[in-house]
């Protein structure tokens, strides 16, 4: 097959995604103790500003009740709302709050500590509460300071006849109020108020200061930059699909460049140009970021800080995701060592006669008194006045079967051309295929034929021109995000791979285990799992079809990072062929896969390595967009 250099990709794109949204903003004040009265007294202006606000966020209260988080309960300590009004720090430092779900406890006595300026990563297993965090921020059910606006992407943007490029300027009320203003203003001049004269030169020295005049192109540079042609920046955001629209929601939030910025798994909802250039974007950002992500080459790149959600705690490292793996393994360590002497202690309490109750709270009261006298106390380390519990390692380990060697040809797609009815053609000719050492991605945008190529070598869809050939004997597994909406919903996981393999309840629960699916999630339907953990049913069901070649699309969606890890190494131990549609740089680097690009209506292999590909995916956006994002941010 002949070799071909990256270029320029094509703009004919259209995607699905998972949602994430603009979200609601507003303050959870309900239980809430003012200072002791003082006496009454004159307030000065700063006091009535001050009183004027309180008033003003409870009424939006009273006005928007929070049901997005009535499953939830959370308690903090010391909640003072005459403090957080005062504060003009764009820090947060908020102690000793609780979280739980469901009767389900998610933070016990935690901290959140966050310096404005920082770009942190949450990470942690899933349904650890990453994302119940997130809500509870942007919700201010949490004292976050009044000061500090906050954004969270989360759901998709409204689908209406808006074009998109509107839609993201629109998002600026404040621009586009005092435009609206403006155009008042001059008209009122013009049918001689003399009065509007002064005002008017108030709002256009107003929108020359905030950059109004270059609102626009920077709008446009960011939907660029996602992968947004110019035709579509002018699409109604009703003819696009849920994917772009959540694009369109993502363009808002960097647009808007709030204080605390907070993206939820934001690569999900893009292919793997569009991460490339979200990548290379947030690198520069000069504002609070919170980002959950399940792509480690992402927060290796965008991230100083990484969070560690890890037994209802969160614990803060400097550094990117590899500086905190090196980290957390002697912190593992030393944990274990300080549970082990716990546990010492403890005995020795029980062997010189105190039950195991007395033993504990005067465990508990040594551990208060060495922190009271700990002058130095680690500012990352919050002070620790119960019992310490055993450290629980998350591990993840992915299998699939090694199958037996096969005869050539084993799978491929002859002289092909294949389009969509009333549709251009999305392939024209072409040759492609695979035997049971190939690793193969696939890249390129969206909407250029790539999960339609998987679909060609599946059997699902037929060729206009040309025929797909398979062996015989080949037994194909696949595997896309919408893989468990063809399981019996009414079943649970154990009933169905027990009733589709013919297994015993240990053995489903085993292999379920092996995929990292929860023990309570075993017998739940499979209709009320999650995201992630549907996807790990799809894949424990894979692993027991025992493929000889595997067609994974997009497989890192709802995995977090340990899984995509046991993913990988489960590529890698795999001995039939893979080919893998994927936005996860590190998936692809990690299984060695030979890179081959659709374009031009035409697949060939890559010239060069993922980085040369970054590279030139970077230089397609062009020299303009780069600099601008970097220089504007």
């Amino acid at each position: 097959m002949p070799k071909k250099k990256v270029r320029n990709a094509k703009n004919k794109q259209e995607d699905e995604g998972d949602k994430f949204d603009m979200g609601n903003v507003k303050e959870e004040l309900d239980g809430v103790e003012d200072e002791p009265a003082a006496p009454k007294k004159a307030l000065n202006n700063k006091e009535k500003k001050k009183a004027k606000r309180k008033a003003e966020m409870l009424a939006q209260l009273e006005d928007e009740p929070d049901e997005g988080l009535s499953t939830f309960s959370a308690t903090q300590q010391e909640r003072k709302i005459a403090e957080k009004l005062a504060e003009n720090s764009n820090d947060i430092k908020i102690e000793k709050f609780s979280i739980s779900a469901a009767g389900k406890d998610l933070f016990v006595n935690a901290d959140l500590s966050i310096v404005a300026g920082r770009r942190y990563g949450i990470v942690g297993p899933n349904g650890h509460g990453k994302t119940t965090l997130l809500r509870h921020i942007a919700h201010r059910v949490l004292a976050i300071p009044a000061n500090i606006d906050v954004l969270l992407c989360e759901q998709e943007v409204k689908a209406d006849a808006t074009p998109a490029v509107e839609a993201v300027m629109r998002s600026d009320l404040k621009r586009v109020k005092l435009e609206n203003e403006l155009k008042k203003l001059e008209k009122a001049v013009e049918d001689g108020d003399d009065d509007a004269a002064d005002r008017l030169n108030e709002v256009h020295e107003e929108l020359i200061a905030m950059g109004a005049g270059a609102a626009e192109g920077r709008a446009r540079r960011i939907l660029s930059g996602l992968q947004f042609t110019k035709e579509m920046q002018e699409r109604p955001t009703q003819d696009f699909s849920g994917g772009w629209r959540m694009r369109v929601s993502l363009a808002r939030a960097l647009f808007l460049e709030p204080t605390l910025l907070m993206l939820d798994e934001p690569t999900n909802h893009l292919d793997l140009n569009a991460v490339i250039w979200l990548d290379n974007y947030l690198q520069g950002w000069k504002k609070t970021l919170l980002i959950v992500s399940h792509d480690q080459d992402f927060l290796n790149n965008v991230c100083t800080d990484i969070i560690h959600l890890d037994m209802q705690k969160l614990h803060y490292y400097r550094g990117n995701y590899n500086d905190f793996k090196k980290m957390n393994v002697q912190k593992r360590k030393e944990q274990e060592k300080a549970y082990e002497k716990q546990e010492k202690r403890l005995k020795e309490l029980k062997k010189a006669g105190a039950s195991k109750k007395q033993a504990e709270a005067k465990q508990k009261n040594q551990q208060k008194q060495k922190n009271k006298n700990k002058k130095d106390q680690d500012a990352d380390e919050p002070q620790v006045e119960e019992l310490l519990k055993r450290p629980q390692e998350y591990k993840v380990k992915f299998t699939f079967p090694s199958p037996p060697p096969l005869s050539p040809p084993i799978l491929g797609l002859y002289n092909v051309t294949f389009g969509y009815p009333n549709q251009p053609k999305l392939f024209n000719n072409i040759e492609f295929g695979l035997d049971m050492e190939s690793r193969i991605a696939i890249v390129g945008p969206n909407g250029v034929g790539k999960s339609t190529l998987l679909n060609l070598l599946l059997g699902k869809i037929e060729p206009d021109i040309g025929e797909r050939r398979v062996n015989h004997r080949l037994r194909i597994g696949s595997y896309n995000q919408h893989a468990a909406d063809q399981f019996p919903y009414e079943k649970s996981a154990v009933e169905y791979l027990q009733d589709e393999f013919n297994l015993d309840y240990q053995d489903a629960r085993k292999n379920l285990g092996r995929y990292g699916l929860a023990s309570h999630a075993h017998t739940i339907k499979i209709k009320a799992l999650s995201g992630g953990q549907k996807a790990r049913v799809v894949f424990a069901d894979l692993s027991l079809r025992e493929p000889d070649i595997l067609i994974l699309d997009e497989p890192t969606n709802n995995l977090d990072l340990e899984s995509i890890d046991a993913l990988a190494d489960a590529i890698n131990e795999f001995t039939g062929g893979v080919v893998i549609v994927s936005h996860d740089s590190r998936l692809i680097t990690e299984t060695n896969c030979q890179l081959w690009i659709v374009e031009d209506q035409s697949i060939e292999q890559i010239d060069g390595d993922f980085l040369d590909y970054k590279q030139e995916v970077l230089e397609s956006l062009g020299e303009e967009v780069i600099a601008t994002a970097t220089a504007e941010q």
